[in-house]
């Protein structure tokens, strides 16, 4: 037995790859979780006694690998498969293949729901339970495990072999396997619902694999680029919320308390990726973001140049919340007038957005008409699920409201 890092981290990043192997050599979701979360159980309890082994995978590969062996010499009508199963379990050394990104693949189905396989892929590969990521996204735990278990269902009648998809499907499946760890960090940087600013264990999560994919595909420039747009975004996160977890706008956060070792970090990523060939919407995102880092103050951003990249990204995403985006930016660069003209487009696109009211509150504010700012807060602030930002949309209200009071 060697020393090792705490067990608890261990069997955190071992799991998915454990639970690859076990997909891979039995071919069955369901039975393969069930037997690596024995297998963790078992580590748990002995090796904080007896010690971590010197190769705590393998330990673990072994321990589930005999764990389904003995559940399928207990089922009488699969005998073949039990013959078959049991003569693939190494006698001696493991598999050296890691098959995380292939098992980040087969979570990233497209027959699951964005939902559905974010709930799946924080528990087949992140290692959370499933009251964990029940209470992250504010459900019972019983819809949760319901949720997660519809999507092992529909994986398992798409009938989806296990291996990595065919070189005319790698670009889509690789798209949706970092649109779902986009996914996953928006929600864990900033709340959609509920009483809290952030949920950093989805934040750090979704950090965690993105940096488990980008050391299995180094030359990706998306994917180094979503690593860096992550990395550059939470940066921001200890300035983001006040003393009594208020939230502050970018504007206003203090830049000392900026996390310099993640900006540099995610800069130097973001730099040689887009060095590696076709630029894409992550790598311009982490742009913007790293232009936004870089300003020591707020008039130090380079405003022109995060409108032309918006640009650029509204012409590959045709996404409203783009859309959204540039209109702030080029009333940076073109005064809020111009901003609100943009805003004019996005009306039937984002009908009911507390963001579109929220954005055109500000511009108002901006252009000096009070009540036209206050009308948009207050719309704002009673469409949002999240209560930082509600109360955050209410003050702003507020004080304009006194404000017009006390110049009557």
């Amino acid at each position: 037995m060697t020393s090792a890092p705490p067990v608890e981290n261990l069997l955190r990043e071992f799991a998915p790859q454990v639970l690859g192997v076990l997909v891979r050599r039995f071919g069955d979701f369901d039975a393969a979780e069930d037997a690596v979360q024995e297998a963790l159980l078992a580590a748990a309890l002995r090796w904080p006694v007896d010690g971590v082994p010197g190769n705590p995978r393998g330990w673990l590969i072994r321990t589930g690998a005999n764990k389904l062996v003995d559940q399928i010499r207990n089922e009488q009508a699969r005998r073949e498969r039990e013959r078959r199963a049991a003569s693939e379990v190494p006698a001696g050394g493991v598999p050296d293949h890691d098959d995380t990104l292939t098992l980040l693949f087969l979570c990233c189905h497209p027959a699951l729901t964005p939902a559905s396989a974010i709930a799946l892929t924080l528990r087949a590969v992140g290692g959370l339970t499933t009251a964990e990521i029940a209470h992250a996204f504010l459900v019972p735990e019983a819809t949760m495990a319901q949720r997660i278990s519809r999507a092992k269902q529909r994986i398992r009648a798409s009938a989806a072999p296990w291996r990595m998809p065919e070189p005319p499907e790698w670009r889509a499946r690789l798209r949706s396997v970092l649109h779902v760890l986009y996914l996953i960090f928006n929600e864990g940087y900033a709340v959609s619902t509920g009483p809290g600013v952030h949920r950093t264990e989805l934040s750090n999560e979704a950090i965690r694999l993105t940096r488990t994919v980008h050391r299995l595909l180094p030359d990706d420039g998306e994917v180094a680029g979503l690593l860096a747009l992550m990395l550059l975004t939470d940066a921001r996160r200890p300035a983001r919320t006040g003393a009594g977890g208020e939230l502050i706008p970018l504007e206003e956060q203090d830049r000392s308390r900026w996390d310099r070792q993640l900006i540099q970090e995610g800069t130097t990523l973001l730099d040689a990726a887009l060095t590696s060939g076709t630029v894409g919407e992550y790598q311009l995102q982490a742009a913007i973001a790293a232009l936004h880092d870089r300003a020591a103050r707020v008039g130090d951003t380079d405003w022109p140049q995060i409108l032309a990249l918006y640009g650029l990204l509204e012409q590959i995403t045709g996404n409203p919340m783009v859309s959204l985006n540039r209109a702030v930016a080029a009333s940076m660069v073109h005064g809020p007038a111009e901003g609100l003209r943009l805003l004019t487009t996005l009306d039937e696109r984002l009908l009911g957005h507390y963001r579109l009211d929220a954005v055109r509150a500000h511009l108002y504010e901006r252009a000096g008409d009070t009540p036209a700012a206050i009308t948009h807060y207050r719309a704002a602030a009673a469409r949002t699920t999240s209560t930082p930002e509600r109360q955050y949309l209410t003050t702003r209200a507020a004080r304009l409201h006194e404000l017009l009071e006390n110049n009557k």
